[in-house]
């Protein structure tokens, strides 16, 4: 009797096994990025700072006139890019962040007893003429800090909608708006 030896088969993948393979990662590549929108995430990220830095000069500034009780200032309005302000449709551009002021906010918040709670003023991370920090103030001490959001989520309309007038409780729909005045309609 002969016996025979069976030799091992060579094990691999074929073409067509190969080909499956890559196309099923190629599919889940595609759904990831279409899902996540890493585009949209970034938005999202700077919509939270711009949202953190209004809120800080919002606070700086509440403190500066409860510290500051017999301040006083002049009516002007100040934008970080451009001359078209949310507020009254026309502002001077200033884009130091120095907060002696002469920064875009030109409240001298050094004057506060023990300093300003900031260090420097935030600038918007875009900058650019569609999204920037505006400023205004009036004689009676009012104040109005706005901001233009980005991405889906914060815009008007959207999720966590904080532009609309019934959310931040300003005038401008558009616009992320924040201050002391009333109605917020500087």
């Amino acid at each position: 009797m002969r016996h025979t030896i069976a030799l091992p088969r060579e094990r691999g993948f074929t073409l067509v096994e190969l080909l499956i393979v890559i196309a099923i990662l190629a599919v889940l590549s595609v759904t990831v990025v279409v899902v996540l929108n890493p585009a949209e995430l970034l938005r999202q990220g700077r919509d939270s700072r711009r949202l953190s830095d209004v809120n800080s000069i919002h606070r700086a500034l509440s403190i500066f006139l409860v510290d500051q009780s017999g301040a006083t200032w002049t009516d002007t309005s100040q934008c970080t890019v451009g001359t078209a302000s949310p507020m009254t449709g026309a502002c001077t551009t200033n884009s130091a962040t120095n907060v002696t002021g002469t920064g875009w906010v030109n409240v001298n918040l050094a004057a506060i007893t023990g300093g300003s709670p900031l260090s420097s003023l935030p600038l918007d991370p875009v900058n650019d003429a569609t999204n920037y920090y505006a400023f205004e103030r009036t004689s009676i001490l009012t104040y109005e800090i706005d901001a233009n959001m980005e991405s889906a989520k914060y815009v008007s309309g959207g999720g966590s909608d904080v532009e609309s007038n019934n959310k931040d409780g300003g005038n401008n729909g558009i616009w992320y708006e924040v201050g002391n005045d009333a109605a917020l309609d500087l």
